[in-house]
């Protein structure tokens, strides 16, 4: 109990204290009590969804969370202290992360938050973090806005965003397809954020919207958008749809015979909302952050790693939602042992700007940790169906890849305001 009151001071001693100026009570008030001489463990909240819209997606991103803890663990942990982690269902809803956030930190004793799919929940789990002081690691949510205006100091984000992909897409598919768009787009901010960037480009490289087409979340008849777009007859339309919506739209293009009578142009292509799916269904052009069967050193003993610890998953190898959820935990891991300390500002400090080569990451260019924005800036690939193929796990064709200097979101450093140090409440997880 000493070492808890020792915490409770510290981070009384904040500029910030608590919101509304409440007593402060953080995630060391329920520490554990350990055998004698044991180090406490560091304990991680995982907030990835469960069930709802991006359930697969949360499965996928929670296991590479858990293989880059387990291979910490193998190590002895991180500065000798062993890594415990609890988990609960954000539900793919806001409302559910906010409070699925405010217990993990105040009545589960987590000192870090990982893990996010919905753009809307990372949102507001988020906030609630940043009441704390407590880092949140945004794996796998893609919206602009959360490197934008909803960013926050002790929020890194480490997927692309709707921006990245756009960047890396737009302007060839306009000189290969043509002005005339269609926006097919989820009513939801990732949805929102990623076709104004898309719009944006449109209007930079003299491309036209004819119109867009919004869709609700959890749709799973989409007769009436696609009779809309056989109307207008677009060059291309562009999709920011997610989730098991994504797997229903396509399922119904191929069954209507329209993946090749447009230019379907979706920025990310997520691993889970398409595996095991037929190739016709895989039309158009699409972005990722990584796949499974890149020519670069690492990746098939990375492979083969993901095969060893997760031998009864219906998905076989990784994809890019499981490769953001490893390297997240892997990167606060390595943030810690490089701060010699779970003091969350000195945590964030050892984030911020962080270099990693194109090597480790096992892509093709280096990354980095924006330390304006706390993206992480990385390659981006543009792939399409690979047909032909008699692997049906290599369902994707890479295309080409795209520097992080080219597809940087330039908006988001402009649009972004992180809290400062001080009014940042700081402890000791």
């Amino acid at each position: 109990m000493a070492q808890s009151k020792i915490s409770r001071r510290r981070l009384l001693t904040s500029a910030a204290g608590a919101a509304g100026g409440m007593a402060f009570m953080g995630p060391w008030t329920h520490t554990r009590v350990h055998a004698q001489g044991a180090a406490k463990p560091i304990k991680i909240g995982i907030t990835s969804d469960a069930s709802g819209q991006y359930a697969n997606s949360g499965a996928e991103d929670r296991r590479g969370m858990m293989m880059a803890i387990a291979e910490a663990n193998a190590k002895g942990g991180v500065l000798g202290r062993k890594i415990e982690t609890f988990h609960l269902d954000t539900e793919t809803t806001p409302a559910t992360g906010s409070r699925v956030a405010e217990r993990m930190i105040t009545r589960e004793g987590c000192g870090f938050l990982v893990g996010a799919i919905h753009s809307g929940v990372a949102n507001a789990i988020s906030q609630v973090a940043q009441k704390y002081g407590v880092i949140y690691i945004n794996t796998n949510s893609s919206a602009p806005s959360e490197a934008g205006q909803n960013c926050h100091r002790v929020k890194f984000v480490f997927d692309a965003n709707g921006t990245n992909f756009a960047k890396a897409a737009v302007q060839a598919s306009i000189e290969k397809f043509g002005k005339k768009w269609v926006l097919l787009t989820n009513d939801y901010v990732w949805g929102h954020s990623t076709a104004a960037a898309t719009k944006a480009l449109l209007k930079q490289f003299g491309g036209e919207m004819v119109e867009e087409i919004l869709v609700p979340q959890g749709t799973r008849d989409f007769s009436s958008q696609l009779l809309k777009i056989q109307q207008l007859k677009p060059g291309a339309v562009a999709a920011a749809i997610g989730g098991d919506d994504q797997k229903a739209m396509r399922q119904q293009i191929a069954q209507l015979g329209m993946g090749d009578k447009t230019a379907w142009i979706n920025n990310q292509q997520d691993w889970p909302d398409v595996y095991g799916l037929p190739l016709d269904n895989l039309f158009g052009v699409f972005g990722t952050t990584w796949y499974y069967n890149l020519d670069l050193p690492g990746v098939a003993e990375f492979v083969q790693r993901y095969k060893v610890m997760f031998p009864d998953t219906s998905i076989k190898v990784p994809g890019n939602v499981f490769y953001n959820g490893y390297w997240s935990v892997r990167e606060l891991l390595g943030a810690i042992e490089r701060a010699g300390s779970t003091n969350n500002i000195k945590v964030i400090k050892a984030l911020e700007g962080h270099k990693m080569s194109a090597r480790d990451r096992m892509q093709h260019h280096d990354a980095w940790i924006d330390p304006v924005t706390h993206q992480m800036q990385q390659s981006i690939y543009l792939a399409t169906a690979n047909v032909g193929t008699k692997d049906s796990d290599d369902m994707f064709k890479i295309l080409g890849s795209t520097s992080p200097q080219e597809a940087m979101d330039t908006d988001a450093a402009g649009a972004c305001k992180l809290e400062s140090y001080e009014s940042t409440p700081t402890f000791d997880a």
